[in-house]
Protein backbone atom coordinates (compact mmCIF):
# COMPACT_ATOMS: atom_id res chain seq x y z
CA UNK A 1 0.00 0.00 0.00
CA UNK A 2 1.44 3.45 -1.12
CA UNK A 3 -0.14 5.95 1.51
CA UNK A 4 -2.18 5.76 5.24
CA UNK A 5 -3.72 8.97 5.88
CA UNK A 6 -3.84 9.23 9.71
CA UNK A 7 -7.28 11.64 10.84
CA UNK A 8 -7.40 12.55 14.78
CA UNK A 9 -10.69 13.63 15.41
CA UNK A 10 -12.31 15.45 18.69
CA UNK A 11 -15.82 17.17 18.58
CA UNK A 12 -15.49 17.80 14.81
CA UNK A 13 -17.94 15.79 13.17
CA UNK A 14 -19.17 18.02 10.10
CA UNK A 15 -15.60 18.99 9.43
CA UNK A 16 -14.63 15.68 9.75
CA UNK A 17 -17.11 14.65 7.02
CA UNK A 18 -16.63 16.87 4.71
CA UNK A 19 -12.74 16.15 5.06
CA UNK A 20 -13.30 12.75 4.69
CA UNK A 21 -15.20 13.35 1.68
CA UNK A 22 -12.40 15.08 0.51
CA UNK A 23 -9.70 12.65 1.14
CA UNK A 24 -12.10 9.89 -0.80
CA UNK A 25 -11.40 11.59 -3.59
CA UNK A 26 -7.87 12.49 -3.69
CA UNK A 27 -7.19 8.92 -2.83
CA UNK A 28 -8.81 8.05 -6.40
CA UNK A 29 -5.92 6.04 -8.19
CA UNK A 30 -3.63 5.65 -5.23
CA UNK A 31 -3.28 2.47 -3.74
CA UNK A 32 -4.16 4.39 0.19
CA UNK A 33 -6.64 3.96 2.88
CA UNK A 34 -8.13 6.12 5.64
CA UNK A 35 -7.82 5.82 9.48
CA UNK A 36 -9.90 7.59 11.50
CA UNK A 37 -9.08 8.13 15.67
CA UNK A 38 -11.72 9.40 17.82
CA UNK A 39 -10.28 10.92 20.89
CA UNK A 40 -13.96 10.60 23.00
CA UNK A 41 -15.74 13.10 21.03
CA UNK A 42 -19.08 13.56 22.97
CA UNK A 43 -20.66 15.00 19.73
CA UNK A 44 -21.74 12.02 16.86
CA UNK A 45 -18.83 11.57 14.84
CA UNK A 46 -18.08 8.09 15.36
CA UNK A 47 -21.57 7.33 15.00
CA UNK A 48 -21.59 9.40 11.34
CA UNK A 49 -18.29 7.60 10.50
CA UNK A 50 -20.17 4.39 10.63
CA UNK A 51 -23.12 5.15 9.05
CA UNK A 52 -21.73 7.13 6.01
CA UNK A 53 -18.11 5.76 5.82
CA UNK A 54 -18.40 1.74 7.08
CA UNK A 55 -15.50 0.93 5.14
CA UNK A 56 -13.42 3.39 6.69
CA UNK A 57 -11.17 1.91 9.51
CA UNK A 58 -12.54 3.80 12.99
CA UNK A 59 -10.78 3.69 15.86
CA UNK A 60 -12.36 4.67 18.90
CA UNK A 61 -10.11 5.71 22.22
CA UNK A 62 -12.39 6.07 25.25
CA UNK A 63 -10.77 8.98 26.81
CA UNK A 64 -9.23 12.31 24.95
CA UNK A 65 -5.44 11.06 24.94
CA UNK A 66 -4.36 13.94 22.95
CA UNK A 67 -2.62 14.93 19.69
CA UNK A 68 0.84 12.90 19.84
CA UNK A 69 -0.72 9.38 21.20
CA UNK A 70 -3.71 10.05 19.15
CA UNK A 71 -1.57 9.78 16.02
CA UNK A 72 0.23 7.35 17.11
CA UNK A 73 -2.30 5.17 17.43
CA UNK A 74 -3.71 5.51 14.53
CA UNK A 75 0.31 5.71 12.70
CA UNK A 76 0.92 2.23 14.06
CA UNK A 77 -2.07 0.33 12.28
CA UNK A 78 -1.08 2.01 9.10
CA UNK A 79 -0.25 0.05 5.93
CA UNK A 80 1.02 2.29 3.94
CA UNK A 81 4.96 3.26 2.72
CA UNK A 82 4.14 6.78 3.80
CA UNK A 83 1.65 8.30 5.95
CA UNK A 84 -0.40 11.55 6.19
CA UNK A 85 -1.31 13.32 9.20
CA UNK A 86 -4.14 15.24 9.05
CA UNK A 87 -6.42 17.50 10.69
CA UNK A 88 -9.78 17.09 10.61
CA UNK A 89 -10.69 20.74 9.57
CA UNK A 90 -9.04 20.20 6.22
CA UNK A 91 -10.13 20.07 2.96
CA UNK A 92 -7.85 18.02 0.48
CA UNK A 93 -7.78 18.94 -3.33
CA UNK A 94 -8.13 16.00 -5.82
CA UNK A 95 -4.92 16.14 -6.55
CA UNK A 96 -2.76 16.84 -3.35
CA UNK A 97 -1.94 13.03 -3.10
CA UNK A 98 -0.88 12.68 -6.06
CA UNK A 99 1.44 15.76 -6.73
CA UNK A 100 3.12 15.36 -3.33
CA UNK A 101 3.66 11.33 -4.12
CA UNK A 102 4.99 11.79 -7.30
CA UNK A 103 7.53 14.64 -7.11
CA UNK A 104 10.82 14.26 -7.27
CA UNK A 105 11.72 15.84 -4.35
CA UNK A 106 10.78 12.86 -1.80
CA UNK A 107 13.30 10.85 -3.16
CA UNK A 108 16.00 13.51 -2.11
CA UNK A 109 16.37 12.74 1.01
CA UNK A 110 13.30 13.98 2.01
CA UNK A 111 12.15 13.86 5.41
CA UNK A 112 8.88 15.36 5.57
CA UNK A 113 6.44 17.41 3.08
CA UNK A 114 4.07 19.88 3.71
CA UNK A 115 2.07 21.74 1.32
CA UNK A 116 0.33 25.47 1.03
CA UNK A 117 -3.00 25.74 3.47
CA UNK A 118 -5.20 28.65 2.87
CA UNK A 119 -7.95 29.46 5.74
CA UNK A 120 -11.78 29.48 5.12
CA UNK A 121 -10.93 32.97 2.86
CA UNK A 122 -8.48 31.81 0.59
CA UNK A 123 -5.83 33.97 2.46
CA UNK A 124 -2.52 31.97 2.51
CA UNK A 125 -0.96 30.51 5.85
CA UNK A 126 2.64 31.55 7.00
CA UNK A 127 2.40 28.32 9.16
CA UNK A 128 2.56 26.26 6.07
CA UNK A 129 6.04 26.68 6.51
CA UNK A 130 8.51 27.85 9.40
CA UNK A 131 11.72 27.44 10.67
CA UNK A 132 13.08 26.10 14.08
CA UNK A 133 12.10 28.45 16.57
CA UNK A 134 15.66 28.85 18.77
CA UNK A 135 15.11 31.25 21.57
CA UNK A 136 15.91 34.31 18.93
CA UNK A 137 13.43 33.47 16.43
CA UNK A 138 11.23 32.60 19.14
CA UNK A 139 11.62 36.15 19.99
CA UNK A 140 11.11 37.66 16.54
CA UNK A 141 8.14 35.68 16.56
CA UNK A 142 6.54 36.71 20.11
CA UNK A 143 7.12 40.20 19.77
CA UNK A 144 6.58 40.53 16.10
CA UNK A 145 9.85 41.96 14.35
CA UNK A 146 9.24 39.15 11.29
CA UNK A 147 7.00 41.57 10.44
CA UNK A 148 9.82 44.38 9.96
CA UNK A 149 11.79 43.13 8.00
CA UNK A 150 12.59 39.89 6.38
CA UNK A 151 16.35 39.20 8.12
CA UNK A 152 13.98 38.38 10.92
CA UNK A 153 12.16 36.17 9.34
CA UNK A 154 13.42 32.71 10.11
CA UNK A 155 10.13 31.74 12.05
CA UNK A 156 7.92 31.80 8.58
CA UNK A 157 10.93 30.68 6.48
CA UNK A 158 10.83 34.03 4.73
CA UNK A 159 13.44 33.05 2.57
CA UNK A 160 10.89 31.11 0.44
CA UNK A 161 7.52 32.75 -0.65
CA UNK A 162 4.31 31.52 -0.35
CA UNK A 163 4.65 30.34 -4.01
CA UNK A 164 8.05 28.68 -4.20
CA UNK A 165 8.75 25.45 -3.01
CA UNK A 166 11.87 24.42 -1.26
CA UNK A 167 13.93 23.39 1.89
CA UNK A 168 12.25 24.58 5.11
CA UNK A 169 12.79 23.16 8.88
CA UNK A 170 9.59 22.61 10.83
CA UNK A 171 6.05 21.78 8.79
CA UNK A 172 2.67 21.96 10.46
CA UNK A 173 0.79 19.15 12.23
CA UNK A 174 -2.35 19.88 10.02
CA UNK A 175 -0.35 18.09 6.72
CA UNK A 176 2.61 16.11 7.29
CA UNK A 177 3.32 13.38 4.73
CA UNK A 178 6.45 11.16 5.46
CA UNK A 179 7.18 7.82 5.32
CA UNK A 180 6.30 5.42 8.20
CA UNK A 181 9.59 3.85 8.38
CA UNK A 182 10.80 6.93 9.28
CA UNK A 183 7.30 8.64 11.66
CA UNK A 184 8.60 5.14 13.47
CA UNK A 185 12.14 5.48 13.21
CA UNK A 186 12.15 8.80 15.42
CA UNK A 187 9.40 7.81 17.63
CA UNK A 188 6.31 9.83 16.08
CA UNK A 189 5.08 12.25 17.93
CA UNK A 190 6.08 12.60 21.63
CA UNK A 191 3.32 11.81 24.05
CA UNK A 192 4.98 13.93 26.80
CA UNK A 193 3.24 16.82 24.79
CA UNK A 194 -0.16 16.85 24.97
CA UNK A 195 -0.29 19.78 21.73
CA UNK A 196 0.97 22.51 20.10
CA UNK A 197 4.48 21.87 20.05
CA UNK A 198 4.20 18.44 18.71
CA UNK A 199 4.36 19.46 15.32
CA UNK A 200 7.81 21.27 15.72
CA UNK A 201 8.94 18.28 17.72
CA UNK A 202 8.69 15.94 15.21
CA UNK A 203 10.11 18.16 12.20
CA UNK A 204 13.02 18.93 14.24
CA UNK A 205 13.61 15.28 15.36
CA UNK A 206 13.80 14.68 11.33
CA UNK A 207 16.25 17.28 10.96
CA UNK A 208 18.68 15.87 13.03
CA UNK A 209 18.63 12.10 11.11
CA UNK A 210 20.20 14.22 8.84
CA UNK A 211 17.02 14.61 6.07
CA UNK A 212 15.26 17.58 4.99
CA UNK A 213 11.94 18.62 5.26
CA UNK A 214 10.36 20.44 2.02
CA UNK A 215 7.50 22.81 1.55
CA UNK A 216 5.88 22.35 -1.65
CA UNK A 217 3.56 25.01 -2.71
CA UNK A 218 1.73 23.29 -5.98
CA UNK A 219 -1.15 21.80 -4.25
CA UNK A 220 -3.09 23.66 -2.05
CA UNK A 221 -5.03 22.28 1.10
CA UNK A 222 -7.89 24.34 3.08
CA UNK A 223 -7.00 24.22 7.00
CA UNK A 224 -10.25 26.75 9.06
CA UNK A 225 -7.92 26.40 11.77
CA UNK A 226 -9.77 27.73 14.29
CA UNK A 227 -12.32 25.07 14.92
CA UNK A 228 -9.69 22.91 16.23
CA UNK A 229 -8.41 24.98 19.02
CA UNK A 230 -10.44 27.25 20.92
CA UNK A 231 -8.12 30.66 22.41
CA UNK A 232 -9.34 30.08 25.54
CA UNK A 233 -7.79 30.45 29.55
CA UNK A 234 -6.45 26.45 28.64
CA UNK A 235 -5.29 27.29 25.59
CA UNK A 236 -2.87 29.92 26.95
CA UNK A 237 -1.62 27.34 29.77
CA UNK A 238 -1.08 24.87 27.28
CA UNK A 239 0.87 26.94 24.74
CA UNK A 240 3.03 28.04 27.24
CA UNK A 241 3.45 24.62 28.78
CA UNK A 242 4.26 23.13 25.27
CA UNK A 243 6.96 25.90 23.99
CA UNK A 244 8.40 25.37 27.53
CA UNK A 245 8.55 21.43 26.79
CA UNK A 246 10.51 21.95 23.18
CA UNK A 247 13.53 24.15 24.82
CA UNK A 248 13.91 22.37 27.34
CA UNK A 249 13.60 18.99 25.36
CA UNK A 250 16.20 20.90 22.58
CA UNK A 251 17.79 23.41 24.34
CA UNK A 252 19.75 24.56 26.80
CA UNK A 253 17.63 26.07 30.04
CA UNK A 254 18.49 29.35 31.08
CA UNK A 255 16.72 31.28 33.62
CA UNK A 256 16.55 34.95 30.99
CA UNK A 257 14.79 32.42 28.29
CA UNK A 258 12.69 31.09 30.73
CA UNK A 259 11.71 34.46 31.64
CA UNK A 260 11.33 35.54 28.44
CA UNK A 261 9.28 33.34 27.00
CA UNK A 262 6.70 32.91 30.11
CA UNK A 263 6.30 36.97 29.26
CA UNK A 264 6.62 36.48 25.74
CA UNK A 265 4.31 33.56 25.17
CA UNK A 266 1.31 34.79 27.48
CA UNK A 267 1.41 38.01 25.60
CA UNK A 268 1.04 36.03 22.20
CA UNK A 269 -1.71 33.25 23.64
CA UNK A 270 -3.97 36.00 25.27
CA UNK A 271 -3.80 38.22 21.82
CA UNK A 272 -4.64 34.94 19.68
CA UNK A 273 -7.41 34.67 22.63
CA UNK A 274 -8.43 38.09 21.44
CA UNK A 275 -8.14 37.41 17.71
CA UNK A 276 -10.51 34.44 17.97
CA UNK A 277 -14.08 35.24 17.20
CA UNK A 278 -16.57 34.67 14.87
CA UNK A 279 -16.86 37.54 12.56
CA UNK A 280 -20.73 39.00 12.36
CA UNK A 281 -21.24 39.96 8.64
CA UNK A 282 -24.42 41.65 7.11
CA UNK A 283 -24.83 40.11 3.73
CA UNK A 284 -26.24 41.60 0.61
CA UNK A 285 -26.91 38.30 -1.36
CA UNK A 286 -25.53 34.93 -2.21
CA UNK A 287 -24.11 33.29 -5.28
CA UNK A 288 -24.43 29.64 -5.29
CA UNK A 289 -21.88 27.30 -8.02
CA UNK A 290 -23.88 24.98 -8.56
CA UNK A 291 -25.59 22.80 -11.92
CA UNK A 292 -28.45 21.14 -10.28
CA UNK A 293 -31.25 22.79 -8.70
CA UNK A 294 -30.59 22.91 -4.54
CA UNK A 295 -33.20 23.86 -1.88
CA UNK A 296 -31.42 25.87 0.15
CA UNK A 297 -33.97 28.68 1.37
CA UNK A 298 -31.60 30.84 1.87
CA UNK A 299 -32.68 34.42 3.68
CA UNK A 300 -31.47 36.85 1.02
CA UNK A 301 -31.48 37.14 -2.88
CA UNK A 302 -29.41 33.95 -4.57
CA UNK A 303 -28.02 33.84 -7.72
CA UNK A 304 -27.22 30.63 -8.98
CA UNK A 305 -24.16 30.05 -11.38
CA UNK A 306 -23.46 27.29 -13.33
CA UNK A 307 -19.24 28.16 -14.09
CA UNK A 308 -16.94 30.26 -12.14
CA UNK A 309 -16.25 32.40 -15.42
CA UNK A 310 -19.56 33.81 -14.57
CA UNK A 311 -18.89 35.51 -11.88
CA UNK A 312 -18.18 39.32 -11.16
CA UNK A 313 -17.49 40.64 -8.41
CA UNK A 314 -19.10 43.50 -6.97
CA UNK A 315 -16.81 45.07 -4.32
CA UNK A 316 -19.73 47.16 -3.03
CA UNK A 317 -21.93 43.92 -1.76
CA UNK A 318 -21.00 41.44 1.24
CA UNK A 319 -21.86 38.61 -0.72
CA UNK A 320 -21.62 34.84 0.36
CA UNK A 321 -20.28 32.37 -2.15
CA UNK A 322 -21.49 28.59 -1.73
CA UNK A 323 -20.09 26.02 -3.79
CA UNK A 324 -22.16 22.66 -4.56
CA UNK A 325 -19.35 20.13 -3.93
CA UNK A 326 -21.37 17.28 -5.43
CA UNK A 327 -20.57 19.01 -8.79
CA UNK A 328 -17.60 21.11 -8.52
CA UNK A 329 -14.19 19.47 -7.45
CA UNK A 330 -12.12 20.59 -4.26
CA UNK A 331 -9.38 21.56 -6.87
CA UNK A 332 -11.38 23.90 -8.33
CA UNK A 333 -12.97 25.07 -5.01
CA UNK A 334 -9.43 26.16 -3.37
CA UNK A 335 -8.38 27.35 -6.80
CA UNK A 336 -11.33 30.00 -6.95
CA UNK A 337 -10.66 30.96 -3.24
CA UNK A 338 -7.29 31.83 -3.53
CA UNK A 339 -7.97 33.91 -7.13
CA UNK A 340 -10.83 35.83 -5.35
CA UNK A 341 -9.66 36.05 -2.08
CA UNK A 342 -11.87 39.76 -0.84
CA UNK A 343 -12.89 41.23 2.17
CA UNK A 344 -16.24 41.34 0.70
CA UNK A 345 -16.71 37.97 -0.27
CA UNK A 346 -17.46 34.92 2.13
CA UNK A 347 -17.38 30.73 1.33
CA UNK A 348 -19.42 27.47 1.98
CA UNK A 349 -19.31 24.24 0.59
CA UNK A 350 -22.78 22.57 0.89
CA UNK A 351 -22.59 19.15 1.49
CA UNK A 352 -25.48 17.48 0.41
CA UNK A 353 -25.02 13.62 2.61
CA UNK A 354 -25.72 15.58 5.24
CA UNK A 355 -27.56 18.28 3.57
CA UNK A 356 -25.25 21.47 5.33
CA UNK A 357 -23.25 24.50 5.00
CA UNK A 358 -19.67 24.93 6.17
CA UNK A 359 -17.02 26.96 6.33
CA UNK A 360 -15.14 30.23 8.26
CA UNK A 361 -14.30 33.46 7.28
CA UNK A 362 -10.79 33.77 8.67
CA UNK A 363 -8.08 31.71 10.30
CA UNK A 364 -9.33 33.23 13.76
CA UNK A 365 -13.01 32.36 13.55
CA UNK A 366 -14.63 29.16 14.65
CA UNK A 367 -16.18 28.20 11.63
CA UNK A 368 -19.71 27.79 11.02
CA UNK A 369 -21.94 24.99 10.26
CA UNK A 370 -25.63 25.92 8.79
CA UNK A 371 -27.95 22.78 9.04
CA UNK A 372 -30.66 22.75 5.70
Amino acid sequence: MQLSVIILNYNVRYFLEQCVLSVQKALEGIDGEIIVIDNASSDDSCEMMKTKFPHIKLIENKDNLGFPKGNNIGVAQAKGEYVCILNPDTVVAEDTFSKILNTKNRQLNTGIIGCKLIDGAGNFLPESKRGVPTPWVAFTKIFGLYKISNYFGKYYAQHLSENESGKVDILVGAFMVMKRELYLEVGGFDEDCFMYSDDIDLSYLVLKTGKSNYYFHETSVIHYKGESTVRDGTYMKRFREAMQFFYKKHFKKSWFFDVMMQVGSFVFSLLKKNQQKNEVRILDEYVVFSRENLELNLPKKATYLSDFNQFENQSNKNIEIIFDTTTFGFAEIITFMQLNKSKNLSFKNYILSSNYLIGSNNSNDRGQIILL
